[in-house]
């Protein structure tokens, strides 16, 4: 995992709306797009970036695709983002 993979992930707000959706939990790539209102194309398109970035992990079960966060990479991102947070009393 990149950070500036990461980030470029982050970027676009169709992708951190997915991070928010696979927040409550693993969700197939069909249930992903209806719920955004997009094509599969355009659903796979961002889940691509995402698994690039390591975010997602994807898993397959008999004809449906699954998807659910990489909580491993969010708590290390989450561990570098909290070095730029003030202390109290700086």
């Amino acid at each position: 995992m990149g950070l500036a993979e990461s980030f470029k992930a982050l970027a676009d707000p169709q992708r951190r709306e997915i991070l928010l959706l696979l927040r409550g939990g693993r969700q197939s790539a069909g249930e992903l797009a209806e719920r955004l209102g997009v094509s599969p194309s355009a659903l796979s398109y961002h889940l691509k970036a995402l698994k690039k970035a390591d975010m997602v992990i994807e898993y397959k079960a008999k004809n449906f695709v699954y998807y659910e966060l990489n909580t491993s990479l969010v708590d290390e991102l989450m561990l570098w983002l909290q070095q730029f947070r003030k202390e109290e009393g700086e």
